[in-house]
């Protein structure tokens, strides 16, 4: 049928057009299917049309010339090309389109739990690809979040270099990090969750920013993260892709596709990071950088079933041995006081799959299982802990009408065991490993109100085992204000169930003494994030894409680490008052003819307590933060140009007390890269540059970093009557050992090389 319409169109396109002008027609398709809606037009004129159904357009009555033809649709690259036009004979061009591979893809999952043409979601979702990340390589996903405007990675660790994710400033707990929509990296892998996924095996990542615990539940507070990996179908059949650095780091992603049954692809990733070249630029007598060996194994299937139902099973393995301390350590001093380092093996099971169940309703089944098992010694503590979680979902997709609903109930199991106060039991004098079980059950109902608008409608409900009945509504608005430009309301709340220690390794790192004064109780927040997104096409061929947030959160018992009431003690409470997030975001995006890309975005943003009607800047989060890219590729030489950089405004940082002689607050501070890419060689691309070109480090106009260097373990730190720390000759800031004032990387300039090695 489709052959018949495609010969029908040309003899009536060619008969029309023999009296007529000069004319160009054809046929645009992306791998056969056709594209409708794509708009065809000459640049420097006003002439323009766009495809049909079929995906065949046509431009007439010409005017003989050289023209640059230019055809462009949401989510895929743009074409250009020159062309000669005569009165004689019409031209005849067909066109194929290539999916796009920069920041904005096309299809997104995240923000309604269900696939969506990201310019029709009602919920805002940022959509990265591997072609962003790429633009500065990096061993792990947490490591390339830092390019992601209001996303940072945080270090809460000066020597064991954990850390978390922050979105619009709210800490790592209060983000949800999912792996194809599964939440498999909570509690205790929330520090160590984004390593060791194999860059080559990300297809996007998917970033909401604001509450989503509607559909997510627990966690999703603050935002979440999506890691959707690729299908073995679009994957290359091998990709390998090896990076150096001068600081000898070494890290490999390994991957392949094969075909072990007639209607099953399986894809397999390796990643495999090696550094063990203890540093110390800043001559404090400590690593500056954590060392580490870590494998990672991924392993996903995907069968074939009857009317494209799906059917796809992943599992990963994860092991990683970590240190850091001082210089001569080794894993004979591990757990002893004579020289401190901090040790933490982790293994790691992760396995999710997806089925949908073979009824004429959409009805999708999704399973996750993770086994996380952790043996830590941070000095002479010991941190030994066991969790497992299991995970599954049942949901039903049906529209009616007017109406697309999603339904659907869930159930989340949690084993956790440590040996800390968190799983002991006072009375009974004896360790009582956590148990409990979350059910929970959501409705949304996404409703077309006309052509313009949308309303999204959500409501969820959790029963948790101590804190009772949990209600999350959500309300989502899209109003489609032009062609090319959307406005977005969303607002909803949030909740958050605390586990400690799992959460806040500066609860077992350094000498300080843990407090819990009361009870925990569960957080909630209440947000509201205004956006407004255009897309501006010029005539000129340059394409500019704006886009503007603007949030508002409100928190009931938020959970506050104290670290200044007692410099010797970390006290936890829920905040007697409340706290706020609140700010404003904005990216840009332009695209020239010449080949030349920029993107841009800055955040400006605060984060605040209020207790007992005291405002007080959230510690350890930027007032103003900002990332950019510039690529150009010079196309004779077959070279890429990228560079890329980030900054950071004033942070309040953990002092010790009033003597501390290191800053209070942090500088305006940048880390800034360059790379070059050199892709004139079949299947082979070499890659190689500059990171943290002003060899950036927070050490700069400090004393020192770390406090005490020189006795880890406070052997000779003197306590008054009260317990608080007296100055002394060998000790005259009144200082206690304290590795937590961190809030930049301290790994300084390196160089890099690397190779990318990819057969279709």
């Amino acid at each position: 049928m489709r052959q018949l319409l495609y010969v029908f169109f040309w003899g009536f396109f060619s008969f029309s057009s023999s009296a007529q002008q000069a004319s160009v027609a054809g046929r645009i398709t992306q791998s056969g299917s056709p594209i409708e809606l794509a708009t065809v037009r000459l640049l420097n004129t006003d002439i323009q049309a766009s495809s049909d159904s079929n995906g065949f357009y046509q431009l007439q009555n010409l005017n003989a010339g050289t023209y640059t033809l230019i055809v462009e649709q949401v989510g895929y690259q743009s074409f250009r090309k020159k062309i000669q036009l005569n009165n004689a004979q019409p031209l005849l061009l067909d066109i194929q389109l290539i999916p796009m591979t920069s920041q904005i893809a096309d299809v997104v999952v995240t923000g309604t739990l269900k696939e969506v043409r990201k310019t029709e979601s009602p919920v805002p979702v940022e959509v990265y690809t591997q072609t962003f990340f790429k633009k500065n390589p990096t061993p792990n996903i947490f490591d390339a979040l830092q390019q992601i405007n209001g996303v940072r990675p945080q270090l809460n660790c000066n020597i064991c270099n954990t850390g978390d994710i922050h979105i619009n400033g709210l800490e790592g707990p209060y983000t949800m990090v999912l792996i194809d929509g599964m939440p498999i990296v909570s509690s205790l892998a929330s520090v160590y969750g984004l390593s060791g996924i194999p860059n080559a095996l990300v297809e996007r990542v998917e970033i909401v920013k604001g509450p989503a615990s509607s559909l997510y539940g627990s966690e999703a507070v603050g935002g979440l993260i999506n890691i959707i990996t690729k299908k073995p179908q679009h994957a290359p059949s091998v990709y390998v892709d090896y990076m150096h650095t001068s600081w000898n780091e070494k890290n490999a992603d390994l991957g392949f596709v094969w075909k072990p049954l007639r209607k099953a692809q399986v894809l397999t990733g390796i990643n495999l990071y090696h550094y063990n070249t203890p540093i110390d630029h800043n001559k404090d007598g400590f690593t500056d950088v954590t060392l580490q060996q870590r494998i990672s194994v991924f392993q996903k299937w995907n069968f074939q079933r009857k009317e494209n139902r799906l059917l796809s099973l992943a599992v990963r393995y994860y092991y990683e041995d970590r240190w850091g301390g001082e210089m001569n350590w080794n894993k004979k001093f591990r757990g002893g006081d004579s020289i401190y380092g901090e040790s933490i093996y982790t293994k790691r099971w992760e396995l999710t799959g997806q089925y949908q169940l073979p009824v004429k309703e959409k009805i999708l089944y999704s399973v996750s299982f993770n086994d996380h098992d952790q043996d830590s010694r941070y000095g002479t503590t010991s941190y030994i802990a066991r969790q497992k979680i299991f995970f599954h979902q049942l949901t039903w997709d049906k529209k009616m009408g007017d109406h697309d609903l999603l339904a659907g109930i869930t159930a989340r199991y949690t084993f956790y065991d440590d040996n800390t106060p968190a799983t002991s039991d006072p009375v009974l004098l004896k360790n009582l490993p956590t148990k409990n079980w979350l059910p929970g059950i959501f409705i949304q109902d996404e409703i077309r109100l006309n052509t313009a608008q949308q309303l999204l409608l959500g409501l969820r409900y959790d029963k948790h085992d101590v804190h009772g009945n949990i209600i999350t509504p959500r309300l989502a608005f899209k109003w489609k204000t032009g062609d090319q430009e959307s406005l977005r309301i969303n607002a909803g709340s949030g909740f958050r169930v605390v586990n400690l220690f799992t959460e806040d390794h500066a609860a077992l790192t350094g000498a300080r003494k843990v407090v819990i004064k009361n009870e925990l109780k569960p957080e909630r927040s209440y947000n509201i994030n205004l956006n407004y997104s255009k897309k501006l096409l010029s005539k000129r061929g340059v394409i500019w894409n704006f886009d503007v947030s603007a949030w508002y959160t409100y928190f009931n018992n938020r959970i506050i680490a104290d670290y200044e009431t007692n410099p010797n003690e970390i006290n936890y409470d829920n905040l007697n008052g409340h706290a706020i997030s609140k700010g404003i975001t904005l990216n840009t995006e332009l695209s020239l003819l010449n080949g030349l890309k920029g993107m841009a975005g800055i955040t400006l943003q605060e984060v605040a307590t209020v207790d007992r009607g005291v405002k007080t800047q959230q510690i350890l989060t930027e007032k103003i933060t900002g990332t950019w890219s510039i690529s150009y590729r010079i196309k004779p030489w077959n070279l890429g140009i990228d560079y890329t950089g980030n900054f950071y405004g004033p942070m309040r940082l953990p002092l010790l007390g009033p003597l501390d002689p290191r800053k209070a607050t942090s500088p305006l501070w940048s880390i800034q890269n360059i790379q070059f890419v050199f892709s004139g060689m079949r299947s082979v691309e070499w890659y190689g540059g500059v990171k943290n070109l002003l060899n950036w480090t927070p050490n700069k106009g400090n004393p020192f970093i770390i406090a005490r260097t020189n006795d880890p373990f406070d052997k000779q730190v003197v306590y008054n009557a009260n317990g608080q720390v007296e100055a002394t000759p060998d000790n005259p800031y009144a200082l206690s050992f304290d590795p937590t004032y961190v809030y930049a990387p301290n790994q300084g300039i390196r160089f890099f090389l690397g190779m990318r090695v990819s057969i279709k």
